[in-house]
């Protein structure tokens, strides 16, 4: 039993940590340093460790729950509606008439005025204080159950707090956005990591809170607004300004501009004043919302089919232009997708010179049938990027010309790959100069070969200085090439060498990851170990010999096939053998494989560990097995962990044989 000290302990670590994400998420506006954060944080994951202790508005349960297979649906109590749309300022007078009209007065209205983030709907539902789930908007009536993911959004309150706040029952509507700096770091990380790139912040919120795996909405830096009520018991409010100031005071975030403004022609000045300051919120807006304030108005003013009467959207005029298209270009990222962009006329759009456009992809060239020469209208999506909307066909003279897909790589000139199913091409030639940097970082991570002091900043000055261009240039490093540099002194130096040194001695798995071959991830790179012995098994071999591996599918057996059949990639590969990487493979069949105790086994983990899942992953690898994301009758094992998810039912219907850890290192002979 847990000593009451103790649980007083944790109760008021938890209230003080929760407090203090409030004033750093919510408010922006901290009051201790992130040490000190750190420090209560620690001891809080010790005490709830060593007594078992956990309340459910911890800090600490934000994150580790286990992916799930699928959302589960969720029906809202009240629907979550859409809103008419104004495009002018006569739209918003006819707005109001019909309010007018409708209510039977001739007297001003009162209406609350806030910007409309431009982000994915959400609605939270908190039963005794404690939020108990959190689901999409859907179609207005049924939405997907994405609690685990809003748990990890830090300005997401878990608990509501403060003297008479807290209602039995409460549905608190709001949107889940990204910063728009946010969302460009994002997509250059995507851009880098050869992925489909995010056409807006709001679709990369979306996509964020919309991942199976909770882990990966963690990473992304999401934030919520509040502005809007469902269901209540417990509690009342008389109007749309008294909930927003209750939600301030129960720690919710809350708009950034919340007016309240008697008459449409003050509602109307109060638009201008938030349009002008537009450029400066560091989110995306596309307009302002208008809402009767009284509740009681709003009851009597109902709703219509999708849509309630008391409340209406201003749209803002989107920052357009029309410019001309003067070439269509590709660029290459890390992995070798060519995107395409457009080259344009320089034009002016919402303060900024516009020279450069993205098109996306090849397929969004094709369906929006851009040509070179056309005119078209350009868009900067959220005042920040540029995107070509559609070409303005009417001014088309029949000299543009239609660009053609590229067959070679723009920057290095080798064959380009188009893979089945996917829009992307690639340039699969390792001496790409354009992703020789991002490919040389890659090979130097700790998964792959492992060279301490060789991470982004070495790289980029070593490429700068004409020391590094492919992965062998690596080994041909001399201590005295390094201290001449600014970044290294005679230490430095000499650690940079001895790691280079000591990662010679490679494991096929390891160095065929680090190859950055598309689709073939640690897990890939275990299976190719295992099926080959030597890495010259694998020059130029035949997509069909790769599919007998059953795990291999038809896109990393062709990415293999298209990277051991390309002549530079051997040549490559040649070299590093004659600088002096030496390559042995533990993970083959060959070598005692026989005796490892998970062959032919398929594992699949759910919950949470005393090690990190990467290292039961790799201990299941190792040792033969293979580790799955979904239970079928496949599946030999489910490994059990802590706070399991829905798998644990799946694997119940299926019998599925369930283990729990002490029983999986019983099984590989190993003592706690």
């Amino acid at each position: 039993m847990i000593p009451p000290e103790v649980a007083r302990e944790i109760e008021r670590l938890v209230k003080e940590l929760n407090f203090h994400c409030y004033r750093y998420y919510v408010l922006d506006s901290p009051i201790i340093s992130d040490e000190e954060y750190d420090r209560l944080y620690r001891r809080l994951k010790e005490l709830e460790s060593k007594y078992n202790y956990i309340l459910p508005d911890s800090p600490t349960q934000r994150v580790g729950a286990p992916p799930l297979d699928k959302f589960e649906k969720v029906i809202h109590v009240e629907p979550m509606l859409s809103l008419d749309n104004a495009f002018s300022y006569n739209d918003l007078l006819e707005f109001d008439r019909r309010i007018k009209r409708l209510l039977t007065t001739e007297g001003d209205i009162e209406y609350t005025v806030e910007p409309k983030y431009d982000g994915l709907a959400i609605e939270l539902t908190y039963v005794d204080g404690l939020l108990k789930k959190a689901s999409t908007r859907g179609d207005g009536y049924t939405g997907e159950d994405v609690t685990q993911n809003i748990k990890t959004i830090k300005s997401v309150p878990l608990r509501i707090e403060g003297p008479n706040l807290v209602p039995k029952y409460i549905d608190i509507r709001g949107e889940i956005y990204m910063h728009i700096k946010d969302f460009e770091e994002l997509n250059k990380q995507r851009e880098r990591e050869g992925e489909q790139l995010f056409a807006n912040p709001r679709n990369a919120a979306s996509g964020s809170v919309r991942q199976l795996d909770p882990l990966v909405t963690q990473k992304r830096k999401l934030h919520l607004s509040c502005y809007g009520i469902g269901k209540v018991e417990g509690i009342s409010f008389t109007s749309q300004w008294e909930f927003i100031n209750w939600l301030k005071v129960a720690r919710f975030p809350i708009p950034i501009i919340v007016k309240v403004e008697k008459g449409i022609d003050k509602v109307i000045k109060a638009i201008e004043e938030i349009y002008g300051k537009r450029n400066t919120f560091p989110f995306e807006t596309d307009g302002v919302v208008v809402k009767v304030n009284d509740f009681r108005m709003q009851k009597s003013l109902g709703v219509k089919t999708r849509e309630p009467r008391w409340a209406i959207a201003y749209k803002f005029p989107a920052h357009q232009a029309i410019t001309k298209i003067l070439d269509i270009k590709g660029s290459v990222g890390r992995t070798g997708v060519i995107t395409p962009y457009a080259v344009l006329e320089p034009v002016r759009i919402g303060g900024v010179t516009v020279s450069r456009s993205t098109l996306h992809n090849w397929d969004e060239v094709e369906r929006k049938d851009i040509r070179i020469g056309d005119y078209v209208v350009v868009e900067r999506a959220g005042d920040v990027i540029p995107h070509v909307i559609m070409a303005v066909k009417e001014r088309r003279t029949g000299s543009e010309i239609l660009p053609k897909r590229p067959n070679r790589c723009p920057v290095c000139n080798s064959l380009v790959i188009a893979e089945e199913g996917e829009v992307a091409l690639r340039c699969i030639s390792l001496d790409c100069p354009a992703q020789v940097q991002e490919r040389l970082i890659h090979f130097a991570s700790r998964s792959a070969m492992n060279i301490e002091g060789l991470g982004e900043k070495n790289v980029n000055l070593l490429y700068s200085q004409g020391l590094i261009r492919h992965f062998e240039d690596i080994y041909k490093l001399t201590k005295n090439d390094l201290i001449k540099l600014p970044r290294f002194a005679e230490k430095s130096a000499q650690n940079l060498i001895s790691a280079i040194e000591d990662s010679k001695n490679a494991k096929l798995a390891k160095l065929l990851y680090a190859l950055g071959i598309p689709h073939v991830g640690e897990y890939a790179a275990h299976l190719l170990a295992q099926n080959f012995e030597r890495l010259e098994d694998l020059y130029n071999i035949q997509k069909e010999k790769l599919l007998n591996i059953k795990q291999l599918g038809e896109k990393t057996s062709d990415a293999i096939s298209s990277f051991f059949n390309n002549p530079k990639n051997l040549r490559t590969l040649e070299m590093l053998k004659k600088y002096g990487v030496r390559v042995t493979n533990p993970d083959f069949k060959g070598y005692h494989y026989e005796k490892k105790p998970f062959i032919g086994l398929t594992f699949v983990i759910t919950g949470t560990f005393p090690i990190p899942r990467k290292e039961l992953q790799e201990k299941i690898f190792s040792l033969g097995g293979h580790v799955s994301s979904s239970i079928s009758n496949k599946t030999d094992f489910l490994l059990l962990g802590e706070q399991p998810g829905s798998k644990l039912e799946k694997a119940k219907s299926l019998n599925i044989k369930i283990i729990d850890y002490d029983e999986f290192l019983k099984m590989i002979q190993f003592k706690k």
